[in-house]
């Protein structure tokens, strides 16, 4: 394929995820190139464009948006700085794929609408397990009937990080549990029901230094059935979720980070036998998520298709989070 099919993709800081996880895959997409990479700190960007390979390294992010070779901007960058780069990405003429969380607040995520619609760029929210076959065939044995009627979601992930200075436990940074992992859970939910809820209850216990969320469990009422979850950010790690219908049951063993380098799988279980005599296993080959989102969004961007997942859905999910989070400080049930 010629490069003239490829998206030239620039990226907004070093950021752990970025380096280590989306960038490697984005540079084995069909349609994906990383051209650029920006940091505050020149050689921060020079060291990670030469691990990488990446032709160009930029000493600020205003460089990197004023270079007319990208066609689009990755934005990895701590949750607060989320929406104030996506505009600045955007007013270039960039299209942006931000990570989740969207923002810190819906009012936040809010003002993402006006600037999509005067700039007329693309811009989404990596939720990149949308792009995973293992999520792809859930939807599809849902719309089958295959478990019946899906009535119950139950979901955990978790994972122990008690380092003071890592940016997931500070609070001004949109730390904590429910903003970092919980987002997924609401996003899993709200994608198998397809629907959103109409009111959630929630728990949440706060770490007594750090304060930020380090144990929430919520309970989401959707018009067909019920969404329980817990997140945390200091227990053993695990991620886990059920989706239990009328007439069976499908379970996600690595819902959330698939792995790049091996199969994963999807029981699904007709109930006949409580050891597990009725579960049939599928099973997806390997495949990297963040390979696959970078060229669905680029897809979408070289067809002038809706990206995977657009600024509302970024904004329903901040709605849930947002209802979570003001239900654990009243007690009481939150409407949306």
């Amino acid at each position: 394929m010629s490069m003239v099919n490829k998206l030239r993709w620039g990226v907004l800081s070093t950021a752990n995820i970025g380096l280590k996880k989306v960038l490697p895959a984005m540079q084995k997409g069909e349609y994906t190139t990383i051209a650029a990479i920006a940091s505050r700190d020149i050689a921060k960007a020079r060291a990670a464009a030469t691990a990488h390979g990446i032709p160009t390294a930029y000493g600020s992010y205003e460089e990197l948006l004023a270079d007319p070779n990208i066609d689009a901007i990755y934005n990895p960058l701590p949750n607060q700085l989320h929406v104030p780069w996506t505009i600045k990405a955007a007013e270039a003429g960039k299209h942006v794929l931000c990570e989740k969380p969207l923002s810190m607040t819906v009012a936040e995520a809010e003002t993402l609408l006006a600037v999509h619609a005067r700039t007329g760029v693309k811009i989404g929210e990596a939720f990149m397990v949308d792009c995973h076959p293992q999520w792809l065939r859930l939807r599809q044995l849902l719309g089958e009937g295959r478990i019946g009627e899906l009535r119950s979601i139950v979901g955990v992930f978790t994972y122990f990080n008690i380092n003071p200075a890592n940016i997931r436990n500070l609070v001004e940074t949109g730390g904590g549990a429910l903003m970092d992992i919980g987002c997924y859970m609401i996003h899993a939910s709200r994608y198998a029901f397809g629907a959103e809820p109409t009111r959630v209850v929630s728990l949440i216990d706060r770490d007594p230094v750090m304060h930020t969320d380090r144990l929430t469990s919520a309970i989401l009422d959707f018009p067909g059935g019920q969404s329980i979850f817990t997140c945390s950010t200091q227990l053993v790690p695990y991620q886990r979720i059920h989706f239990h219908g009328t007439r069976g049951r499908i379970e996600i063993e690595i819902p959330c980070n698939a792995p790049p380098d091996r199969p994963t799988r999807l029981f699904i279980d007709d109930g006949s036998d409580l050891s597990g005599g009725g579960i049939t296993t599928e099973t997806f080959p390997v495949c990297d998520q963040y390979t696959l989102q970078g060229d669905a969004f680029s897809k979408a961007i070289l067809e002038d298709t809706e990206v995977p997942v657009p600024i509302e859905e970024g904004i329903k999910n901040m709605a849930v989070i947002e209802a979570i989070f003001n239900s654990a400080k009243t007690g009481a049930w939150v409407s949306l």
